[in-house]
């Protein structure tokens, strides 16, 4: 990547925005990532996105195989601007790339008791899986996880909504993994390739200021 065009970038942001940056992507991490599986209420799915920005969680992936609708960007407000989103119409694919960068599958599902949320292995790279609002998630996640998690619950109530769910176990396990020796934090070249990504998002004409730059790199 090229620094000096990232640095001639950075440039035209106010000093407090390059410091929100800075500040912001040092609590990134792609040491645990989110899939929602087939959501059917869009502000569901733009909820959990905006949980993930709030706890540091740089990926989502989004399987959309029955529904398929746009990011609310009311309900998300911004954060998937910030956040990758990764799609896939198949809940399959998903699963198998996930896999493939080493990451175990955690079926969230109150009907398993495996794993109560407190006692969850934070030191094991994870994808939380969040299932639809009525049937929860499919026989292909549940028959792929390698662990179910459960948020204790004491009242009458069964479940919750799926995007109150993901804030309370993105808050506990991100809390528990900033607490420990593991090097949760995004490489220094992911850092870097996001920091391009947030000043190209930022700056409304960075195209223009680009050309510019590498023509007078040119010349």
């Amino acid at each position: 990547m090229d620094i000096v065009l990232l640095k001639h970038l950075e440039s035209f942001l106010t000093t407090q925005r390059r410091e929100k940056f800075a500040k912001v992507i040092a609590q990134r991490t792609k040491h645990f990532t989110v899939a929602t599986e087939d959501v059917y209420q869009l502000h569901n799915t733009s909820a959990v996105i905006r949980s993930c920005d709030v706890f540091g969680i740089q990926e989502v992936s989004i399987v959309e195989e029955h529904n398929s609708k746009r990011i609310d960007r009311e309900i998300a407000m911004g954060a998937q601007k910030w956040v990758d989103l990764n799609r896939y119409h198949t809940v399959k694919s998903c699963i198998n790339n996930l896999k493939q960068q080493g990451y175990q599958i955690v079926a969230t599902t109150p009907h398993k008791t495996d794993c109560n949320l407190d006692d969850f292995d934070v030191t094991k790279k994870s994808c939380f899986f969040f299932g639809r609002e009525t049937e929860g998630l499919s026989k292909e996640v549940l028959n792929s996880a390698d662990c179910f998690l459960k948020i204790p619950m004491v009242g009458f109530t069964e479940s919750l909504n799926i995007s109150v769910s993901a804030a309370i176990i993105l808050q506990h396990v991100t809390s528990k993994l900033k607490a420990t020796a593991i090097n949760w934090q995004l490489s220094d070249a992911e850092q870097l390739e996001k920091r391009l990504d947030w000043c190209r998002k930022t700056i409304k004409s960075y195209g223009d200021i680009e050309q510019r730059f590498y023509t007078n790199k040119k010349s």
